[in-house]
């Protein structure tokens, strides 16, 4: 079955909800941060947040 895509401004998402979520995803990269390298799943799960965070980026770009 075919997924239907809709913008985050067609669906009405809130405005400043996603910003938080886009303030909270660099709060969780920037309190993960360490001078030494990371553990194979720190980076696995810096990626998701990278990852995340372009998305919400994305979304706020819609909203724009």
């Amino acid at each position: 079955m075919p997924r239907n895509r809709a913008s985050a401004a067609a669906i009405g998402l809130p405005e400043n909800p996603l910003f938080e979520i886009h303030d909270l995803l660099l709060l969780a990269l920037d309190a993960s941060e360490r001078r030494d390298g990371y553990s194979l799943p720190e980076r696995e799960a810096r990626s998701y947040v990278r990852a995340a965070l372009r998305r919400a980026k994305r979304l706020m770009g819609a909203l724009s």
